[in-house]
């Protein structure tokens, strides 16, 4: 397959509950006629103004489908995540692509039934993820003390001293 560059073609109206962003492949087709894909074979979604978060950490709920590309509905969203605001952030997505071409399309071989009859068997892979909110995971904090100086730490009133020393 072909990974294309990321596609944005729809924008959220923050102003409208029912309204989000759409980057399906049948807005894709309806905004670039010369698009082609036979078959979406894999599919990366990511938000335009925070392309290195992953969408698990952006705490929203968004669709990425093989099947139909990036869905984000504001009336899914709630306050909080990377923006105060209950409502979808831009998206772009890139596919991975067989290109629309005879010798990258898969051959199907016909198989014949009991009673006689033809039926031709073909079934991509398919992947889809849905991703909703959820806090990022908590790293411990660390810290590095140079050899032969003595560590030391504050504790806030009230709370239990814990430490956990590694075997040298």
């Amino acid at each position: 397959c072909v990974w294309t560059d990321w596609i944005d073609v729809s924008y959220p109206d923050s102003s409208d509950k029912n309204s989000g962003d759409y980057e399906t492949f049948e807005n894709i087709e309806l905004a670039i006629p010369s698009w082609e894909c036979a078959r979406v074979e894999n599919i990366s979604c990511r938000a335009s103004k925070f392309p290195d978060t992953p969408l698990e950490h952006l705490g929203q709920v968004v669709e990425c489908s093989v099947d139909s590309g990036l869905i984000c509905n504001n009336s899914d969203q709630k306050v909080g995540g990377v923006i105060p605001m209950p409502v979808c952030l831009n998206y772009e997505i890139s596919v991975c692509c067989t290109p629309n071409r005879p010798e990258c399309l898969p051959t199907t071989t016909p198989s014949t039934t009991p009673s006689g009859s033809t039926s031709t068997v073909s079934s991509p892979p398919q992947t889809t993820t849905t991703v909703t909110p959820s806090q990022p995971p908590i790293s411990p904090p660390t810290a590095t003390v140079p050899p032969g100086s003595t560590p030391t730490a504050t504790v806030p009133p009230g709370s239990t001293p814990t430490a956990t020393v590694p075997p040298h």
